[in-house]
């Protein structure tokens, strides 16, 4: 690494660092004014609210890191261009592609950082946060277990719980559907059970009070042996394609999820028939943001590497406008991703390609 090197990395750390800060700052100050009603109402100790804003800082920082990289790339190679540091760093020999390399390097090192933080541990902390605001400001909740829910247990089957007690593993009101493998529009039996039990040492599940229904298609059977039904103090079913966890995982927001728990939690929902657009929308927005942080450096540098004649009021205000831009565009997409008019993994990456593309012009058309 050259002098110039150093010299220019020290300059785009001090910058991004203090505007995470200040934006961090800003970020809280705002949500705990919209918030400050309801630790009032809710009677929150303060050492909570002080927690609170703990575990929110890394979901503020994975926001903000990205807006920060850029600002701090038009910023520094802005102050640069105008003070003609950019112009002697050039005349010795410096090309723009040489001289961009360290706030790629950066760029890089951070986005694959911030992978790993958005994705594996952020969640985690999300997760302790939504707990404060279950039992604190009474939000997110899901008061003794989960009512109404459906699943495919597989190409054939569903299973239906009008409710399901998280405390004792138990359900109520279980209905379990098989369908023909010839003919899945056909169904071949049902059985309807008062409860269902969870037992954890072999994995399976267990029906009470049960009845079951099986039906023959054959249309030359008399009417009389076309259902057949049987009744059961209990019954075993074995094993499903629902757990106790499962269930648990579904009351949790994506959010509170790591990537490859959110994968498994969209591949479940696929199977039971749920629409995953918006998930899968939210799913790649996880792996594409973090990159962001390279792709607006890549964008930002050879931006700002043109002189102007305004101050740097002026280009601070540039900043400003690209990064709002930026987030607008990321929203925009969100929303074609979420009404499935572009397919989720391209509406997560559209701002993205749209600022390496303009950064691709930009550098072919400024002086080297």
């Amino acid at each position: 690494m050259t002098r110039i090197d150093r010299y220019v990395s020290l300059q785009f750390v001090k910058v991004t660092l203090f505007s995470i800060l200040a934006f961090s700052l800003v970020f809280i100050l705002v949500d705990m004014v919209e918030n400050l009603d309801d630790f009032i109402d809710e009677n929150v100790p303060t050492h909570i609210i002080v927690l609170y804003y703990v575990y929110f800082l890394p979901r503020i920082l994975g926001l903000m890191v990205p807006i920060a990289m850029l600002l701090s790339s038009l910023f520094v190679v802005g102050k640069m261009s105008n003070t003609n540091e950019l112009t002697v760093i050039k005349c010795s020999g410096v090309s723009l592609y040489r001289f961009i390399v360290p706030f790629l390097f950066f760029g890089l090192l951070v986005s694959c950082g911030m992978l790993y933080f958005d994705g594996w541990l952020v969640p985690k902390i999300n997760a302790s946060r939504l707990t404060l605001e279950r039992n604190y400001l009474k939000k997110h909740l899901q008061v003794g277990g989960r009512y109404n829910l459906y699943f495919q247990d597989s190409g054939n089957r569903v299973i239906s719980l009008e409710y399901f007690d998280e405390g004792t593993g138990s359900a109520r009101r279980v209905t379990v559907q098989q369908f023909r493998q010839d003919d899945p529009t056909r169904m071949s039996s049902r059985t309807d059970a008062v409860s269902m039990k969870w037992n954890p040492a072999t994995r399976t599940w267990k029906l009470f009070t049960a009845t079951r229904r099986e039906f023959r298609t054959d249309p030359g059977a008399p009417a009389s042996i076309r259902e057949t039904v049987t009744r059961f103090d209990s019954l075993d079913i074995g094993t499903l394609v629902i757990t106790p966890a499962i269930i648990l995982h579904m009351q949790q927001k994506p959010e509170e999820l790591a990537l490859r728990e959110f994968r498994e939690y969209i591949d479940r929902q696929r199977l039971a028939g749920s629409d995953i657009d918006r998930l899968l929308v939210d799913y790649h927005g996880k792996i594409a943001f973090p990159f962001a942080s390279l792709i607006v450096v890549f964008f930002g540098v050879p931006f700002a590497s043109v002189k102007r004649r305004s101050g740097l009021s002026v280009q601070f205000g540039i900043s400003i406008f690209i990064c709002f831009t930026y987030l607008v565009g990321q929203k925009l997409s969100q929303v074609f991703g979420y009404n499935g008019s572009i397919p989720p993994v391209f509406a997560a990456w559209l701002p993205n390609v749209l600022f390496f593309l303009a950064g691709c012009f930009v550098m072919l058309r400024v002086r080297k």
